[in-house]
């Protein structure tokens, strides 16, 4: 499936075919969103992240990467395998 996003919404973020297999980056770099999810789960703050992973980042990137991915969330239509008891 294919998802189109506005550079207007999202100006950090960029998909090229030839860095990260595709899959959703910071603009300029190879540090994908999903990298920066992983430690936002595991607890780390944005000041975290730039000053011990990813120090050529700002919070502004950080914070459109958590954005993109809070938004193809929210659209995503999602089959519930929970069983409710």
């Amino acid at each position: 499936m294919l998802l189109a996003f506005s550079e207007m919404t999202h100006p950090h973020i960029v998909m090229n075919p030839t860095v990260g297999h595709g899959k959703p980056c910071i603009r300029g770099t190879r540090i994908l969103v999903e990298n920066l999810l992983d430690l936002v789960a595991q607890g780390y703050t944005f000041d975290d992240i730039i000053r011990r992973a990813y120090p050529q980042l700002t919070k502004e990137q950080i914070a459109d990467a958590v954005a993109y991915a809070n938004e193809l969330l929210r659209n995503e239509e999602i089959e519930s395998t929970l069983v409710s008891a």
